[in-house]
């Protein structure tokens, strides 16, 4: 049976290993999964991300999740835009997360960013999930 958002399995991955108190998680990999967890790294939610050859043509990717003082720092994790339901937003438009605690991925002509950096470029594009 073939998945039809695999960003929102990946997303679901995390929330749970997290809410089990994981190490670590592992997801099938993929381009824009590998580009989430970039964003999601260099914004500092997870330690890093790692990709696995499991057997030929079939790649996996190990999560580090990342906790401070015993408690997950992924509070929330949710997707927006869905296969049903795609979501666009100009720059301009783009709400804050958490009063700017948080933040937004979005999909761009650029590459998948983080809402500040979109903002830094002033570019707006699909937006994938919100992060707090």
């Amino acid at each position: 049976m073939s998945m039809t958002d695999p960003l929102a399995d990946l997303l679901t991955r995390i929330r749970n290993g997290q809410r089990a108190n994981k190490a670590t998680v592992s997801s099938p990999a993929s381009s824009l999964r590998a580009n989430v967890l970039e964003v999601l790294k260099r914004e500092g939610y997870i330690r890093g991300y790692s990709r696995a050859e499991v057997r030929p043509g079939i790649a996996q990717l190990s999560i580090e999740l990342k906790y401070h003082e015993g408690q997950p720092v992924i509070r929330e994790i949710s997707r927006v835009s869905t296969p049903g339901r795609r979501v666009y937003s100009k720059i301009a438009d783009l709400r804050r997360v958490a009063n700017g605690l948080g933040i937004t991925i979005l999909s761009t002509p650029r590459g998948v960013m983080s809402d500040t950096e979109a903002r830094a470029q002033n570019v707006g594009g699909e937006v994938l999930c919100e992060v707090f």
